[in-house]
């Protein structure tokens, strides 16, 4: 029979793991499939390890990958990738704004042919206006710089066919944007619309920072579109700037024209100044994210694993870099 794996990132969701995992079970036990689950504590303070070791202790299709500390979701998610060789895996979040029900139709859809089957939201009305907002705007901007096709009001919740996952797993950026890598690896991609709910218990680890950092990487990792924007906006801002003096000093010779005054003069300096600043701003975004590719840290630290008898223990991760390197010590 084929075998499917649910992969759970867990952070600090104490409050809803439990009510999370009995409904789940309850889904995965009519899906006639060889199943397991495997959480991924991403560095939980509040007790959520605790309650993740129990369930692993009770049932043996349970797993458990401690990290060493907070990594992020993307993370581990990655993490939950690398461990898993099942024919199909599901990524859904602890807290039950996934239904686990959907997997029944993401299931139908991948025995159907379909390599990646995704969550769209319907609607996003329990969020704050100012977030429904900031969402738009940032698809419309990731839209317009990206290169690759990233479909709006999709988040992680999706299920993966084992050559789609192996795609993944190739792709080992530190900086990672999920949804993009999704979109990236092309393959038969199709959506299930479902509504959104709240929360069962506790509270979005998503604050402004860090959706503002998820922006920033989202837009960065697949597109050097703003460069050029900025190198664009300067060569226009050039031009205007010759012309305008040009003009100056030709109404000065001919004229005898005054030359403009002070506050003027500190209007241009002040926003050639700013616009200076935000091209530094944005190279040095695309600068630092080279810097930490090129240290090549693991994107991950595993602390312990429970329940391992049916992981992929050791992951065979392809790195181009890692491929030369082998090549370069035989030939040595």
């Amino acid at each position: 029979m084929t075998d499917l794996a649910v992969i759970v990132p867990v952070y600090d969701e104490v409050q809803s793991i439990e009510q999370f995992h009995n409904e789940l079970l309850t889904v995965l036990g009519t899906l006639g499939l060889v199943w397991r689950v495997l959480y991924v504590d991403d560095g939980s303070c509040d007790g959520s390890s605790d309650v993740l070791e129990r369930l692993a202790s009770l049932d043996g299709h349970i797993s458990v990958i401690e990290l060493s500390r907070n990594f992020g979701k993307e993370a581990a998610i990655t993490a939950g990738l690398d461990f898993t060789d099942s024919d199909a895996v599901v990524i859904m979040d602890a807290d039950l704004q996934h239904p686990p029900e959907m997997i029944v139709e993401f299931v139908k859809h991948w025995r159907n042919g379909t390599d990646v089957v995704f969550a769209r939201r319907r609607n996003r009305y329990i969020e704050s206006v100012l977030k429904r907002v900031g969402s738009r705007l940032f698809y419309k901007i990731l839209r317009y710089s990206s290169d690759v096709d990233i479909p709006e009001d999709v988040g992680d919740f999706r299920l993966m066919s084992r050559r789609a996952v192996e795609a993944v797993r190739k792709l080992r950026e530190r900086h990672r944007f999920m949804k993009g890598l999704f979109a990236w690896i092309g393959f038969e991609q199709k959506y299930v619309e479902y509504d959104c709910v709240s929360r069962s218990a506790g509270h979005s680890k998503w604050g402004l920072g860090q959706l503002m950092n998820f922006a920033l990487d989202g837009v960065t990792s697949f597109s050097i579109r703003p460069l050029r924007i900025s190198s664009i906006f300067g060569a226009v801002i050039a031009i205007l700037s010759f012309f305008y003096g040009s003009w100056i000093i030709i109404k000065t010779l001919v004229f005898g024209d005054p030359v403009p005054g002070f506050p003027s003069l500190m209007v241009v300096i002040l926003f050639l100044g700013g616009i200076q600043l935000l091209a530094l701003g944005l190279i040095g975004e695309y600068i630092g994210r080279t810097f930490g590719e090129s240290k090549r840290r693991p994107i991950y630290v595993v602390k312990d694993i429970k329940n391992p008898a049916d992981l992929l223990i050791e992951p065979q991760l392809s790195h181009p870099n890692q491929n030369d390197a082998a090549r370069e010590g035989q030939s040595g």
